[in-house]
């Protein structure tokens, strides 16, 4: 869904950090961050996705710049955080988004499977967030604009640990918005419903649940990564400067409980 490019001043130049940037929804939020001409970071184990995007996103006034991480890996992440504040300077905009929707029954989850969709789904959030909010303070504002989910919300059964994980988005959400208030560094939720990723279009969307789906929205088409990267945007910039502790859903107006 291609329209008109809306600028927001504030994001020009900021240094901003985004997580799982190579394919999905974070690759597009990585392009439109690039459009506000911003300096953009992205970590991701996708190398080759991440090649792809840097070579694809040229036409802007910065390159957007990858570090492959594997989130799961703290101090891995930490590092490569550091790598980025060297390379560009103070980070002013965090966009937790990395994470994975694996299905799984009941009967398949051991507690090392458990952990792991922990690590993938929520960890990395909160240590992102801890190792940018001094940057932030230190510039004077920030913003953490973390992607939750509205699977746990419409009890979508199936994958219980990754749900778990993004219900707890929520709860993370507020509690370092309060924390961080102090340091005016703002912290918001995305919460994205079902959306058409080219992921999503390969393991699951069948025609018949894109009926469904379309059945429960008021808007009458299937939600596309641009809906959440625009929702990104505003809650990064100043125009949002009155927003903090959150939980904004996307999700074409599913009123169906």
């Amino acid at each position: 869904m291609n329209s008109e490019i809306v600028k927001y001043p504030s994001l020009e130049d900021k240094v901003v950090l985004i997580s799982g940037g190579s394919t999905g929804i974070g690759h597009t939020i990585v392009k439109k961050f690039l459009e506000q001409g911003s300096k953009v970071a992205f970590l991701d184990i996708d190398e080759e996705g991440a090649l792809k995007l840097i070579k694809d996103f040229k036409e802007y006034k910065y390159e957007a710049v990858f570090e492959k991480c594997d989130l799961k890996n703290i101090d891995q992440l930490k590092k490569s955080i550091s790598n980025i504040k060297s390379n560009l300077g103070k980070i002013s905009v965090l966009v937790n988004n990395a994470a994975n929707d694996q299905r799984h029954t009941i009967d398949e989850v051991t507690p090392e499977f458990w952990d792991d969709r922990m690590n993938v789904n929520l960890r990395h959030f909160f240590f992102a967030s801890q190792s940018v909010y001094k940057d932030m303070s230190e510039l004077g504002n920030g913003s953490i604009v973390n992607i939750g989910s509205y699977s746990w919300m419409k009890g979508i059964g199936g994958m219980p640990a990754y749900t778990t994980a993004k219900s707890a988005i929520m709860g993370l959400t507020r509690s370092l918005a309060k924390d961080l208030g102090e340091h005016n560094v703002r912290v918001n939720c995305i919460v994205p419903g079902w959306i058409a990723t080219e992921r999503q279009k390969k393991l699951w969307l069948t025609p018949e649940i894109i009926e469904d789906n379309l059945k429960r929205q008021s808007i009458k088409r299937m939600l596309t990564p641009e809906d959440i990267a625009k929702v990104v945007l505003f809650f990064a910039s100043d125009q949002s400067s009155g927003c903090s502790a959150q939980s904004y859903v996307v999700d074409g107006g599913d009123v169906n409980q």
